[in-house]
């Protein structure tokens, strides 16, 4: 088995040692799928690069569905990376998102889903970047398995040392506000990795649409641990 099908198999056969990211209630909460390719007619490139605005849309249409997150962006093909300079290479802009983004209110509680220890963290404080940013390392019946938590508060950096042991369920942190997560709206971007790559409290949650097989290796889908999209 290649390891996408590690991954899987590990998680079918220990349902118990997968726990949540974020609260949710499936019975009671709502999601609504965001999308920010280029099909979205909805947003354009003012309310995009005013941060106060760019929040005000997304709140609206949660309020609108009565959802308690907004979701999506795994391999998307996303526009709203042209806020920034941060996205931008000579040869091809950095448009592919990697990862699943859940946007709500910042102070939003962000749990550790598998037991592990801390790899590393930084605050990428950028515009357009993580800002807050902590990278854990996975053991799962001998397959390594890093698990990305992007645009935290500061706060949630105070007193990590790389090492530390994070049990299942412990709180790791909080959505941040824009003026500390890289100026986005708050939300939780949510990431998967086999390899590090070398990185050390970064790894790039967006890349080269040119790129996508890479990715796609190295990067399987964390809807395998949030399990929120089928709820």
């Amino acid at each position: 088995m290649n390891k996408h099908q590690l991954l899987q198999h590990y998680i079918h056969s220990h349902p118990g040692e997968i726990g949540k990211v974020v609260d949710f209630d499936p019975i009671t909460d709502h999601l609504f799928l965001l999308n920010f390719s280029a099909s979205n007619s909805e947003l354009n490139t003012e309310i995009i690069e005013d941060t106060a605005r760019f929040s005000n849309w997304v709140s609206c249409k949660l309020q609108s569905s009565q959802s308690r997150y907004g979701i999506g962006g795994y391999m998307e093909h996303r526009t709203i990376y042209a806020r920034s300079e941060h996205f931008d290479t000579a040869d091809e802009p950095r448009r592919l998102h990697l990862g699943v983004d859940i946007w709500g209110d910042a102070g939003t509680l962000v749990y550790c889903p598998l037991a592990g220890q801390v790899h590393s963290f930084r605050d990428n404080d950028h515009h357009g970047d993580y800002g807050p940013t902590i990278i854990l390392k996975h053991n799962l019946a001998g397959l390594a398995l890093f698990s990305l938590y992007g645009h935290l508060s500061r706060k949630d950096l105070e007193g990590l040392q790389a090492g530390d042991t994070i049990p299942i369920g412990k709180q790791l942190g909080t959505f941040g506000t824009a003026d500390e997560n890289g100026h986005w709206p708050p939300h939780l971007h949510f990431q998967l990795m086999f390899d590090m790559e070398g990185w050390w409290g970064d790894y790039p949650g967006v890349g080269k649409f040119s790129e996508k097989p890479k990715w796609l290796v190295n990067i399987p889908n964390p809807e395998l641990i949030l399990q929120l999209q089928h709820c």
